[in-house]
């Protein structure tokens, strides 16, 4: 199985940056508003659609405020398995550390994924620290 790790760097409070992460129907407000151009919530389940208007449906599993984490399951498309969460951490006085992991298979879609999540990355960590 295949591994994404992407930590960002953010000039932002932790705090702010849970709200936006744990607010899991407005990731394309919150989060990546240059890659996502809506998310629509079906029950446990959000459905993102990225500017290409390709949509993805995941999973959310869980929101841990304590810990703050949140980690999603995406179905269907090619991925046998597409599992990912963000965690928030401080960084320093109203700095943040985002670490967000992605495990995927089959392997062959990890390049594509970690493209993806690098072009998600930037956007996201533009909007956290307007």
């Amino acid at each position: 199985m295949a591994t994404i790790y992407k930590e960002i760097l953010l000039a932002a409070e932790p705090d702010d940056v849970w709200a936006a992460i744990r607010d899991v129907g407005a990731v394309h407000t919150r989060l990546m508003p240059g890659v996502l151009v809506d998310t629509r919530m079906d029950g446990d389940a959000r459905v993102v659609t990225f500017a290409s208007g390709l949509e993805v449906r995941e999973w959310i599993v869980t929101i841990d405020d304590d810990a703050r984490r949140l980690a999603y399951a995406s179905v269907g498309g090619r991925a046998t398995h597409h599992n990912a969460s963000f965690q928030v951490f401080a960084d320093g006085q109203g700095r943040t550390r985002l670490v967000w992991i992605t495990d995927v298979l089959p392997d062959e879609l990890a390049g594509p994924i970690a493209a993806t999540v690098a072009h998600c990355s930037a956007d996201l960590k533009q909007t956290l620290e307007r």
